[in-house]
């Protein structure tokens, strides 16, 4: 039996890569009547910058600024998405629908995409990758590379163009 792709994780770093990773995503929810769920993690504050932050600016300030940077994250994301349905997917009427859920979470990316994935139980993850060497991958311990040897679902890596 054939397998079916109705939920899709995109994982995605914002970079200027991202819109060519996000055509494999809608590739497949089109050709598979699929839904996309897209999920970018925030790195958190080091321990020296959080106490940095401690030090110079109130609890509750501090907060405010977490807050309003998450908004502006998420804003951002749907931002790029609008100008990219506009711009790319106007043949697809379906096209922004089929982005159900924009996730903007706080953690290390490896970790936030696996527990969305345990979570969410997508078919596949669709996320870039830089393409190190081997060599590369076991001293810098690329997002993907963690991602693709931990995940319970297939993921599909698309190789991302030189920065």
């Amino acid at each position: 039996m054939l397998p079916k792709i109705e939920t899709i994780l995109y994982a995605t770093d914002l970079s200027p890569h991202s819109p060519g990773v996000f055509r494999y995503a809608m590739s497949l929810a089109q050709q598979y009547g699929g839904k996309i769920v897209i999920v970018h993690a925030m790195e958190p504050l080091s321990p020296f910058a959080k106490s940095m932050v401690d030090l110079y600016v109130s609890k509750e300030k501090s907060e405010k600024l977490h807050a309003d940077a998450m908004e502006k994250m998420q804003d951002m994301i749907r931002e790029r998405l609008e100008l990219f349905c506009k711009d790319e997917l106007c043949t697809d009427p379906q096209g922004r629908d089929r982005v159900t859920d924009i996730l903007i979470l706080e953690g290390r990316p490896p970790e936030v995409i696996l527990q969305e994935a345990a979570r969410l139980k997508p078919d596949v993850i669709v996320m870039g990758s830089h393409g190190h060497t081997a060599v590369g991958e076991i001293l810098l311990g690329t997002t993907a590379h963690r991602v693709m040897q931990r995940s319970p679902v297939p993921v599909l890596l698309v190789r991302l163009g030189k920065d």
